[in-house]
């Protein structure tokens, strides 16, 4: 059988697809891509957004326009929270939550026989226990990098937030056994892993470990020279973190802290775990130990009851801060979240309005990081991908503090980490890609 499969939402979710394309490639199944007629199509979803879940409904209704007779299975965060919407989605065969789904060959074997055997109900098969299960996996495909998934589910429960009812409380493997599997992928070849997950700060709590200790053994193993971590939650970034990855062998001085609000009155109706004051501390101190580290945040605009007054101290307060860019998300009502009976609704032109103004504040803070940069030297991981520059071949790669940077392609270099400077003929703006 031919599977085809589409990945939404993090970077967790596209680890966790990859290694599900191993699993069924083993199991004799044939990977194709998604634009291809296929006998199966296999969404992992996301439940972040209503848009994320509207392109979910977009994906079913292309896989069932390529092939009217393929199964189709949705798997992840929205199967999860929201099997019965799926289940309404007209095409829709299997439905297999967050705790399941590693296990998606075996139950599509099972329903291929049942079918032959019975027939089709016309009723979706639904899979979808409390999510409780760890299953450490990794990204494949590409030359260069791996996302390897070393954490998942919260324990924070933030009042807007529908992602610990997904994937359930904070759990991961021991660091002898996430050592073990970095390994394996240090053997298959790859030069940079991004470390991701839910929550990736509370790794090993469970076991009694500690995220630091892990990041110590991590930098140990020889063949991957290069570490980045997705995301850590502000009042998980210790100072002792910050020190470790400054005097690092391969850790990169790059962090995505998720804010959501410069505003402490709506950090408090959020539920997050840290005000204003902490957050400028962790980003200064990163600063001070890294002067060209690239800091990310997460930004939410339009949280219901964030009126205008706050809106603004919100974005004096993320102005005021040597942040690189931001990643920016209109609020987005999630069903059975605290945030649904919390303060006044902002209109949803609004929250579009205030995101445009921070999308602008974020480029206004990219172009300045990247003018800081200019006429200075760093290490780029250099990328197979063939792009075309009036007309000529380029190659791209991501500096150590993740600027964006080309060369004339050169097959020799792919895959090499090398020194090179920041130009304005260097730094990628607008390309477009041969292969």
């Amino acid at each position: 059988m031919d599977v085809a499969t589409h990945t939404l939402g993090c970077k967790l979710n596209f680890a966790e697809t990859s290694h599900l394309q191993r699993k069924f490639s083993d199991a004799g199944f044939n990977i194709v891509s998604y634009k291809e007629k296929a006998d199966l199509y296999i969404i992992n979803t996301c439940t972040v957004t209503a848009v994320a879940e509207k392109k979910c409904r977009n994906a079913i209704r292309q896989a069932r326009s390529q092939n009217p007779s393929a199964v189709i299975a949705v798997i992840g965060c929205f199967a999860q929270n929201g099997e019965q919407q799926v289940a309404a989605i007209p095409g829709v065969d299997i439905i297999v939550g967050n705790d399941r789904k590693m296990l998606l060959p075996e139950l599509v074997q099972q329903y291929m026989r049942e079918r032959t055997q019975d027939g089709a109900s016309g009723q979706p098969c639904i899979i979808n226990p409390q999510p409780r299960s760890f299953v450490p996996c990794y990204s494949g495909g590409d030359r260069t990098r791996t996302f390897f998934k070393i954490q998942d589910g919260c324990d924070y429960f933030c009042t807007y937030c529908a992602i610990p009812m997904a994937r359930g409380r904070s759990r991961s493997a021991t660091i002898s056994e996430t050592v073990a599997m970095a390994r394996r992928i240090a053997a298959e070849g790859a030069r940079e892993v991004v470390l991701t997950g839910v929550n990736t700060g509370t790794f090993g709590q469970a076991h009694g470990e500690k995220f630091i200790d892990l990041l110590r053994e991590l930098d140990k193993i020889e063949g991957i020279v290069r570490y980045r971590i997705s995301s850590i939650e502000p009042n998980l970034i210790s100072e002792e973190i910050v020190d470790f990855v400054a005097a690092s062998r391969a850790f990169l001085p790059h962090f995505h802290i998720p804010l959501q609000s410069g505003s402490d009155k709506v950090l408090r109706m959020m539920h997050r775990h840290y005000d204003t004051a902490l957050y400028a501390n962790r980003v200064q101190y990163i600063k001070q130990a890294m002067p060209h580290a690239c800091i990310a945040a997460d930004v939410i605009a339009g949280f219901n009851g964030e009126d205008e007054h706050e809106f603004e101290i919100a974005k004096q307060f993320i102005s005021s801060l040597p942040i690189s860019y931001l990643h920016v998300f209109p609020y987005s009502d999630r069903p059975n979240t605290a945030a649904l009976k919390m303060g006044e609704k902002v209109p949803v032109s609004v929250r579009k309005a205030r995101g445009a103004e921070l999308h602008a504040l974020s480029e206004t803070m990219r172009h300045a990081f990247v003018e800081s940069q200019m006429d200075t030297e760093h290490t780029v991981l250099w990328e197979h991908t063939r792009h075309l520059l009036d007309g000529k071949p380029v190659m791209q790669g991501w500096t150590e503090n993740y600027i964006r940077l080309q060369r004339p392609y050169d097959e020799v270099y792919i895959g090499q980490v090398t020194p090179f400077r920041v130009s304005h003929s260097t730094v990628v703006e607008n390309f477009v890609c041969e292969d």
